[in-house]
């Protein structure tokens, strides 16, 4: 069973490219984040990155960084995350971004 079979039967609302998607958010931000108390830590849609993982703004900066080089010109994070306000983005679920994610990713696909 691969982690997006995991993850997809733990929350079976999530499609394929979203079960994906959310383990490789998961994984960057155990990357990023580096603390003993996130790498057991189970991540899903409903993890907040202020509240619950404790996100600074410079791990956040990184992790916009790090999905840049993965998901390339075709997610406009920055894009993303200009539309909200200030409130938003601190109380942000990690389903937001997988989400925005994998609609770009969708819609990148149409377009090629």
């Amino acid at each position: 069973m691969t982690i997006q079979d995991t993850l997809r039967s733990a929350d079976p609302t999530l499609d394929a490219l979203e079960a994906r998607v959310l383990g490789e958010i998961a994984e960057m931000l155990r990357d990023v984040i580096g603390e003993e108390y996130v790498v057991d830590m189970e991540i899903t849609m409903d993890t907040s990155f202020n509240e619950d993982l404790e996100l600074e703004s410079i791990e956040f900066v990184t992790l916009a960084d790090r999905m840049r080089v993965t998901y390339g010109d075709q997610v406009d994070f920055v894009g993303f995350l200009a539309e909200m306000d200030v409130d938003r983005v601190i109380n942000m679920r990690v389903g937001e971004v997988v989400h925005f994610i994998a609609d770009s990713l969708r819609a990148g696909a149409k377009g090629a």
